[in-house]
């Protein structure tokens, strides 16, 4: 019996660690796929809105072609460079296209790499080098000056605002329901896996953040099923003043509109205290 049991418990063993390799290698050969779900169809247009628009083209200096809309507004407060997240594309973020153009701002959002009629495949760096490419047409093509942008990013999005608030200043960052880093979230989804060494995607915005003094708002809901509160509440924490924290209701994807008064009223108010410095 005594011997039995051993070998029950050396085989159990054999079958977890074997699991555990299994899963661990998984996720390392498909972590891009985990983190960018693009789609390629879009579901509709501004124009559902009754919003005028305007479609562009933009080349990234490594040869992709990267699709956007600008949404202009006939007396701006500022224009928005709309950083979406890791799901969907352009057209599924009209609701928050319309919330912002009747906050009185431009918009201009972008489709990352590989995502609806964008060229190529997503990446971090791929990523990065789309923002620069929509900041650097804001800047050169549209002329618009640098305090008369605001870059904001929802999600993955977020990370990728950071990223470029931190290289390019303007006059404010807004960041929604977005996470410290890829590697927190990994071991927030996976606590009994070696994410530190499985991670070759990373988006470290909390080793950025406190790099930025432009004003900032953070946004995130007690309710967020996939980024947790307690991520959006580190970044706010990381951050150097100025900086101002809405506190939302709902889920990931539509705290946003659960909210409502609460999240239109708070941005209203942010945009008046950076039009005041």
């Amino acid at each position: 019996m005594l011997y039995l049991a051993k070998r029950l418990i050396k085989s159990s063993a054999i079958i977890i660690i074997a699991s555990w390799l299994i899963l661990s290698f998984m996720i390392f050969i498909n972590q891009k796929n985990l983190i960018y779900v693009p789609t390629n169809h879009y579901m509709n247009t501004p124009e559902s809105y009754d919003l005028s628009y305007e479609k562009h083209i933009l080349t990234t200096k490594d040869g992709e072609k990267i699709n956007s809309w600008f949404i202009p507004h006939p007396n701006p407060r500022s224009t928005l460079l709309f950083l979406h997240g890791n799901g969907g594309n352009i057209s599924t973020r009209l609701d928050s296209i319309n919330i912002f153009h009747q906050l009185g701002l431009s918009v201009f959002i972008i489709d990352y790499r590989g995502y609806g009629n964008s060229s190529g495949s997503p990446s971090e760096e791929g990523t990065y080098i789309d923002a620069e490419t929509s900041w650097l047409f804001l800047r050169n093509t549209k002329n618009i000056n640098a305090q008369n942008i605001i870059i904001y990013g929802r999600s993955l999005g977020g990370a990728i605002a950071i990223w470029l608030a931190e290289k390019y200043k303007s006059s404010a960052l807004i960041v929604e329901s977005s996470f410290t880093s890829i590697i927190d979230m990994g071991r927030h989804n996976y606590p009994y896996l070696p994410i530190g060494l499985l991670a070759k995607i990373r988006y470290p915005s909390d080793k950025r953040i406190s790099n930025i003094d432009i004003p900032k708002l953070f946004i995130h809901s007690m309710d967020d099923d996939i980024v947790p509160y307690k991520f959006g509440k580190k970044l706010f924490d990381l951050a150097s003043s100025p900086k101002e924290f809405l506190k939302i209701n709902g889920l990931h994807n539509d705290g946003f509109l659960i909210s409502g008064d609460r999240y239109i009223n708070g941005i209203d108010n942010f945009l008046k205290n950076i039009a005041k410095k």
